[in-house]
Parts: structure tokens; sequence; C-alpha cells
């Protein structure tokens, strides 16, 4: 069992467990209140060195710290396998490959996304004057992260703030720190400055105490944690960014390459156990390839092997990570069977100490069943059929989430057009899940799965307030616009106002 010391003036700890397992492999300090405050005061002393570094400089730091994590990445891996419950080469492939490739997106690019503007203003009473728009940190930044994905959108979420010139203050979940921790030694190893990304272990009221302290929040996890945290936020109108809750849809047309569809939504309804924000948590299949797509699905998600994770390629998929998410699972695959679904695979807890669910495939399902219209965040994967496109479409938008999307199709304009009817911030043709590598495209979630956006140029300036310059280098020492107020000058206004905006508006057509 490895043992986290508490800091001299943190006695209290909480534990850390395997949730495959159920072992103890962590004590961690569980900071209190006084123990944060005395960080965010660290914190906020050691920025403005940091900012000063410039891009190079900051740069720098991230690129030797993804040397760093390519040389310990099995034991991050390791490491977010015992403390998460997934496979390690899953942990390889969707978090140290992802936070690996963003250290360097983000020292990269940050200089064009944030480099000042030069803005060219269209008043003629601007003439002669030199307007700028600039990005400046915002000082503190809060990252509260999620249990699923210990390194993704936790350490991932702090790179672009750090990049951005900021301190970071990130506090994981009380189920999954370790990685976090883990982070934080890399940061320093790779040369990051004390105190300018520390680590806030604790349980809920430690997250609280953050969004109170911080100058701006970023969180990512349930749409009611999300509501709560703006409330609080609202009080001291500090900015937040928020990435909450999903059922995502995915629609398969009857002219689908099927094959594709089936194998796609298995691997992204049962990786992590299905505890993905944009994992498929539904999907709708027109009737004439129903029957086909429903035997693939099952032929594929019976041949699964789930298991404790040991080394690579023994498991496809793991446990799942926090006990209450297992209920869950287990309410709405139950409810669903009560009025009516059918189980073809899967459908019970595993025997044993650890945290599992087997990969699950329901049909006969319908609107009136929580599996289709809650956040299961669990390996289930409930089918609907569909009479055609429109149907499909509608079903898919029935939803108080937006967050990701999917289309099958073969003609691909046919899959765009449908794509662009789906209330939802990113929709794949063909595809899912995968544009969130496209880390030059916004990443945002429409109606209840949140606020902001990760990635692209959003994903970074959010951590930023920004300053507008105006210089007036050439200039007499009175102009004619200042006091006093003439009858000459408002008459000279008015026929200016006449040249410039009295004229009708130009016909259309070439009129």
């Amino acid at each position: 069992m490895a043992v986290v010391d508490a800091a001299p003036e943190v006695q209290a700890t909480f534990t850390v467990e395997n949730p495959a397992t159920g072992e103890t492999i962590a004590n961690v300090p569980n900071l209190d209140a006084g123990g944060l405050r005395d960080m965010v005061e660290r914190a906020r002393a050691a920025q403005p060195a940091w900012e000063a570094l410039g891009f190079e400089g900051r740069a720098k730091v991230m690129y030797e710290m993804r040397r760093w994590a390519v040389e310990n990445r099995d034991r991050i891996a390791q490491t977010i396998s015992e403390e998460n419950g997934k496979p390690p080469d899953e942990a390889i492939l969707t978090e140290v490959f992802y936070v690996c490739d963003s250290l360097g997106f983000w020292a990269k690019k940050a200089p064009k996304y944030l480099g000042d503007e030069r803005i060219r203003t269209h008043s003629p009473l601007l003439l002669g004057k030199k307007v700028i728009t600039r990005y400046r940190p915002y000082g503190v930044v809060g990252v509260i992260g999620p249990w699923n994905y210990p390194l993704t959108n936790n350490f991932g979420d702090a790179i672009p703030a750090l990049v951005a010139g900021n301190s970071v203050i990130l506090k994981p979940s009380s189920v999954t720190p370790l990685t976090s921790m883990l982070m934080a030694e890399g940061f320093r190893a790779a040369g990051g400055p004390e105190d300018v990304f520390q680590i806030a272990t604790g349980t809920g009221g430690t997250g609280a105490e953050l969004v109170k302290l911080a100058d701006m929040i970023m969180f990512t996890g349930s749409t009611e944690v999300g509501k709560k945290i703006l409330a609080q936020a609202a009080e001291r109108i500090t900015p937040v960014s928020l990435e909450l809750g999903g059922k995502d849809p995915m629609i398969v047309l009857r002219d689908a390459d099927v094959e594709r569809a089936a194998n796609t939504a298995v691997q992204w309804a049962m990786s992590n156990s299905g505890q993905i924000c944009i994992s498929v948590e539904r999907v709708y299949v027109e009737e004439p390839v129903y029957d086909e797509f429903v035997s693939k699905v099952v032929d594929k998600v019976s041949a699964l092997r789930q298991g404790v994770p040991a080394a690579p390629g023994a498991v496809d998929v793991g446990a799942m990570t926090f006990p209450s998410q297992l209920d869950v699972v287990e309410r709405h695959v139950k409810d669903a069977v009560d009025k009516g679904a059918k189980v073809l695979t899967g459908g019970k807890r595993g025997d044993g100490p650890g945290l599992f669910y087997e990969p699950t495939v329901l049909v006969d399902v319908d609107h009136s069943m929580a599996c289709m219209t809650e956040e299961t965040f669990g390996p289930t994967l409930p089918i609907m059929k569909v009479r055609d496109e429109e149907e499909a479409i509608r079903l898919a938008n029935d939803s108080p989430y937006g967050l990701d999307s999917s289309v099958f199709t073969r003609d691909v304009d046919k899959g765009e057009r449908v794509a662009r009817r789906i209330e939802a911030g990113a929709t794949c043709v063909n595809d899912a899940l995968t544009n969130y590598l496209a880390q030059e495209a916004p990443f945002a979630g429409a109606k209840e799965s949140g606020m902001g956006a990760r990635h692209g140029a959003p994903g970074i300036r959010k951590y930023c307030r920004t300053q507008t310059i105006l210089v007036t280098r050439f200039a007499a020492s009175k102009e004619p616009t200042m006091f006093p107020y003439t009858a000459g000058k408002a008459k000279m206004l008015g026929k200016a106002m006449e040249l410039m905006f009295g004229r009708k508006g130009r016909k259309k057509n070439g009129g």
C-alpha cells in the first residue's frame, strides 16, 4: 500500500481505494479551509513571475514536462489504472497520449491565440488612433476535476491555464487524486516554479472553498453540481467554464456501414466502463438495418473481456470507479426491464469486491425509460428502432443535454445535413468522440451540458481577461468634438450623419 504523507499542518487524511479490488492504495491529505487559503495565497504570490517568463519561457516547461510524461508513461498509466479501474493500456491511449499532445499543442499555439491583436476600426472618429486587444491571465485558476478521467480532465484542463500565465490549483476528485499529485511531481521535475501548480486534495468541501477563493473556475462533472458551482460563483461574479453531463445519441441510417457503426458503438459505449461524458449512451437505428446492427453489437459486446486490469492486452473493460455510480447503472437497467425492455447480454453486477457491471445491451427501449433520458455513465448500450431519419433526429434532440453525438451513413452529404440538425456541441459523421482530438476546434456543450469551451482559441482565452488599449499618436491639442458644444458643431455633425447613415440600403440582386 502506498502512503502519501500529509504536510505537517494538515492532520486529517482520507483513503483512496482500487475500485477493481477494493484494496486501499493510499492515504491522502484532506485539506481544510485554512490550508487551502494558504495555498491560494502562495499561488497568487508566485503567479507574476510565471507570467513574466512569457510564452517562450512557459513553453520550455511544457515541452520538458511532455518529455517527462513520455518517460514516465507506464507509471502514469498504472496510477490511473489503480485509482480509476481502467486497463493501463486504455489509460495510455485515452489519457497519457492526449496530455502529451496537449502539452505541445498549447505551448505552440498560445502565442497565436493570446498574442496582441491590432484592431482595424471603422469609425472616422478614431482616425489616427491605434487600438489593441490583449489577453491577460486571471491570476489564480481553480480547476475542479472528475474521477472518470484523472489525467485528461484534470491536468489536461490545467495546461492551457498554465500556458496562459496563470497559477493553477487543481482539486481532483477525492476518489482519484493520485494521478494529479503525480503530475505535480512532473511539473516540478520539468522546472516548473514552486507554488505555480498545486494540488488541493480533499473531499467535497475543498472544491466549494476553492470556488470562493480562485479568480476563475473550470469544472468538469455532473450538471447538478455544475449548477451549484455556477450559483456560488455568481456571488463574487467569478468567471466559470463548465463541462457537464451528456446523454449522447448515435443515429444509424439505413445506408450506413453497419459493421463500422457497430464497432464504433461498442468501443465508445464500453470504453472506460461507459464512464465518459461523451460516450455513446443511446442509439437510434432505422428499421431496415436494425436487426443486423443489433446482432453485430451483441456479438461484439459478448466477446469483451472484463476483469481486474493487469498487463496490457489482458482485459478490454475494467472496473467502474465510483460506488454510487454502479447503483445508478443498476437502477437504469432495472427500470428499463420493468417497463418492457429486454437485456440481450449482460445486465447485472459482477461478483467479488470490485466495482464491476457487465457490458450490457438493451433493446425494446423508449423514452419512458431512464436509460434513454438520464445520464447512465456506465457500460450499457440501449438501442431503439426508428421508422426514418426524421424520427431519429427528433428523438436525438429530445433531451436536456447536448454534448456530443454521431451519425452513420454512406452518404456523407446527407450525414452532414443531419449533423447540422442535431442539438449538440459536436457531431461526428461516421465516427464518434474522435472530434475531441481536434484541439484546434472548440469543444463545448449545448443546453444543460455546459458553458464555455475546451480547445481552440476559446479554450485558452477563457483563462484570460481582455484589455483593450487605445493609443492616440498624432492629434491636435484640441479636437472638434471637445467642449464647448456649439450650434455650428451640431449642424456639422448632423450633416455628417446624413452623409454616413442617411442613405437608403442598397437593393439586392444588383438593383
